[in-house]
């Protein structure tokens, strides 16, 4: 691990995690990891790293953990962003909770506080990672979908850099909604880090539906890059719209039951 701090101490439960977790991930998979010069940006004068934000694809239950194992490994101790049922869950969501994690209240009054947390650590220094996508990608063939503005909104607060990440191989360990664990034989987990999203442009105009939605779709179209040269194949020309699609589901139905 890089000597230089990231900015947060980490307490009992952050190691416990790491202690439980960690040997496991040494010992059951296998890793091609590439770009880790991008999660070092300017060492600041008390000796910390300057805060990120890192946007990575959602494949699979068990890729925040191959996402973790990356940066974890490489000096860049993270905080997820995630969906706060996965707090309650027993003993893991204590442990989570315990390790700072960030829980997301979708679609409630307490939704903004996930923001202003990510945006707190942020500016201290740390590493917020955030899944634009929101969810495990319904794409039939795990490409990116269309991305959700929180990563954009955090970025844009704290002018700090994008790291785009893209993962491929945590799907061969637990398939996408699939209750299996197939460890055996040993998967290769391919995380592979991109250059910061060029948002220079958009930070000194007003935080609108436009710029959230151009900073978005950098960042969804960066990730798509490193999964294609990943994966060795292109994306489609058009973006799995989660939403568009449940919409279109919704209509259907009305349309059935009329």
């Amino acid at each position: 691990m890089v000597a230089v701090r990231s900015g947060k101490q980490l307490g009992g439960w952050y190691h416990l995690a790491v202690g439980l977790l960690r040997p496991g991930m040494m010992a059951i998979t296998r890793r091609d990891w590439r770009g880790t010069e991008h999660l070092r940006p300017e060492v600041r004068a008390d000796g910390t790293q300057e805060g990120i934000v890192v946007c990575t694809n959602h494949i699979s239950w068990f890729d925040p953990l191959e996402c973790a194992h990356f940066l974890y490994d490489n000096g860049r101790p993270p905080r997820f962003l995630g969906k706060e049922s996965v707090f309650r869950i027993p003993v893991a969501g204590r442990i989570i909770t315990g390790a700072g994690q960030i829980p997301v209240y979708r679609e409630t009054v307490d939704a903004a506080a996930s923001v202003r947390e990510a945006i707190s650590a942020v500016e201290k220094g740390e590493c917020v990672v955030v899944y634009p996508e929101g969810t495990i990608s319904r794409d039939p063939d795990l490409w990116p979908m269309t991305g959700k503005t929180g990563a954009a909104r955090i970025a844009l607060a704290t002018g700090a850099p994008v790291v785009p990440v893209a993962q491929w191989g945590a799907q061969d360990v637990i398939g996408p909604y699939k209750a299996e664990f197939r460890a055996w034989p040993r998967k290769t987990m391919h995380v592979w880090a991109g250059p910061a999203v060029d948002l220079d442009d958009l930070r000194d105009r007003p935080v609108d539906t436009a710029v959230l939605a151009e900073a978005t779709a950098r960042i969804m179209a960066a990730i798509t890059a490193i999964l294609e040269e990943i994966r060795g194949e292109l994306a489609p020309a058009e973006r799995y719209d989660l939403r568009k699609h449940r919409d279109d589901e919704a209509r259907t139905a009305d349309g059935e039951g009329s």
